[in-house]
């Protein structure tokens, strides 16, 4: 007899995975790729949209074929601040362009003169970030190539794009919209004047809920149907829906995101110049966060002393916590707040350096959410919460807060099972989805 699933496509910027999980969430079946980036017109690396879309279909064929198993529902998750721009048949007719290109600083400047500069970025709850503000890629995309614009039908966010692959309904979702868009207005909770004024809006898919579920038929099978999430925000659900007490969760991956669901707030001028923002929840709330972006400087310093000291690449993966070579940094660069790797003799301390100042780094960010407020516990999940010397130097660094690994297995693609679980889930939700491993101070 088939094993009733759900087959969930989790997109990340590097990894791009899907699973299958039971009623109990337990993964049957897990598989990734990861995708070579091309170029846009302009010249700079992007995503390929094409490339991915063939992969989702391509999976889902095989997926429906597995007669182990019967796919009784199917969800997204993918990372923010990207859009498909797709034609009223859902065809892209633009890039998926990389957040991270450049913004035109005439275009920028312009925009936030007309509509507010700090002021603005209050009300839309972000700092100011370029493309990063994916909002931002409309206004630009409007104005410089206005025979592109006009090409637009719809403009989706990835998970909503994922979505529309299967369900063949434009929609676009609260998670993706609440982050760092410049597209909501956090005080009214509805989307920014501007964004009616330069008639963006007339670009977006009607909103439906996060928990939102629709019939889908893809190759003659018929199965229900999420509108996909933003992973930063479908990886907070297990933690929402499983934690008592209020806590703080340190998403960790390229990006270090600090979540703050217990921080009502409102952001300040001071914080936003810090990298703090708000999220929308699966239920539309604000969460406070800041951001660092600690995943891809560790990856980048790692490559550094790889070379430097003539080890393989997984090597640094290997390493223990070493309590003697953290007193010997500390004493050796207490006075320093820009410590030199060449002043370190083994990979071992080059490398425990490269976590103590990115620790202090994550200490600044985390403390900009925790403020007056009750958080008694920090979580930790993602790659850095696996990383045993990280995670001994981040308890150090938060004595009033009991510090946890906790991983929920892919927490981003339960999250995006999770929040549809009563309509394909004929049993309860099982009680240890988070696996958590104190860390004391």
């Amino acid at each position: 007899m088939a094993i009733p699933v759900i087959a969930i496509f989790d997109i990340g910027k590097t990894n791009k995975k899907v699973f299958l999980f039971d009623e109990k969430y337990d993964v049957r079946l897990e598989t990734s790729v990861q995708l070579a980036e091309i170029k846009d017109e302009d010249g700079f690396p992007c995503e390929d949209v094409e490339a991915l879309t063939a992969w989702v279909i391509s999976m889902l064929q095989d997926l429906i074929k597995l007669k182990d198993f019967e796919i009784k529902a199917i969800n997204f998750s993918a990372h923010g601040a990207s859009f498909v721009n797709v034609d009223q048949k859902g065809k892209p007719v633009t890039p998926l362009y990389n957040y991270l290109k450049p913004y035109p600083k005439h275009l920028q400047d312009s925009f936030y003169d007309t509509y507010g500069g700090d002021s603005f970025s209050v009300t839309a709850a972000s700092p100011i970030l370029g493309h990063l503000n994916s909002g931002m890629q409309l206004y630009w995309l409007k104005k410089q190539k206005p025979e592109v614009y006009e090409k637009i039908k719809y403009s989706l966010h990835l998970p909503e794009y994922i979505s529309w692959l299967v369900t063949k309904i434009f929609v676009s979702g609260i998670t993706s919209i609440g982050c760092h868009t410049n597209l909501w207005n956090f005080a009214t909770n509805s989307y920014h004047g501007w964004v009616s004024q330069e008639k963006i809006i007339e670009k977006l898919a009607p909103i439906y809920p996060s928990d939102q579920v629709v019939t889908a038929m893809f190759h003659g099978h018929q199965f229900l149907s999420g509108i996909g999430l933003h992973d930063s925000s479908s990886a907070l659900i297990p933690y929402l829906k499983y934690c008592t007490e209020p806590f703080v969760l340190i998403s960790t991956g390229t990006w270090s995101i600090s979540l703050n669901p217990f921080n009502q707030s409102p952001l300040t001028i001071e914080e936003l110049k810090q990298d703090c923002l708000c999220y929308l929840s699966f239920e539309g709330k604000p969460i406070k966060a800041s951001r660092l972006f600690a995943g891809q400087e560790h990856d980048d310093q790692v490559k550094v002393i790889t070379n430097y000291f003539s080890k393989s690449d997984d090597y640094y993966k290997t390493l223990e916590y070493d309590s003697a070579i953290v007193k010997k940094i500390n004493q050796n660069q207490i006075h320093s707040t820009t410590p030199k790797l060449s002043s370190c003799t083994s990979f071992e301390e080059a490398y425990h350096l490269i976590i103590i100042n990115l620790v202090k780094k994550q200490k600044i960010s985390t403390e900009l959410i925790l403020q007056n407020t009750l958080v008694k516990n920090i979580f930790v999940d993602g790659g850095f919460g696996q990383n045993k010397i990280y995670m001994n130097l981040i308890a150090a660094a938060f004595p009033n807060q009991k510090v946890f690994a906790a991983t929920v297995h892919q927490a981003s693609a339960i999250g995006a099972a999770l929040v549809i679980h009563s309509e394909w889930n004929s049993i309860p939700v099982p009680t240890e989805i988070i696996h958590k491993i104190y860390y004391p101070t």
